[in-house]
């Protein structure tokens, strides 16, 4: 199952740069746990304790997986998976 991660610029840093990347996956954690085994250290910046990290916003398909299945969100062939920090002006 292929599906296309759109990684921010700030977690490009940790893929070299690459914008999108392919992992095969069937849900949102275990897509986290496919980029870290690609690209070690992405998977903390991103999850913690087994959760998606408070600051960290994850679409499927333009849909927030919080008003889905938040972390156990199936992703199947086709998907686009967005992975974006959250920013806060004070």
């Amino acid at each position: 199952m292929a599906v296309r991660v759109r990684i921010s610029p700030p977690l490009q840093r940790m893929t070299g740069g690459t914008k999108e990347v392919e992992v095969t996956s069937g849900t949102i954690i275990s897509l986290i746990n496919d980029l870290d085994k690609q690209f070690p250290g992405i998977g903390e910046m991103i999850s913690e304790g087994g959760g998606i990290r408070k600051f960290i916003n994850i679409y499927v398909n333009d849909e927030d997986i919080r008003l889905l299945r938040n972390e156990q969100t199936a992703v199947k062939d086709g998907d686009e998976i967005s992975i974006i920090f959250a920013i806060a002006e004070g």
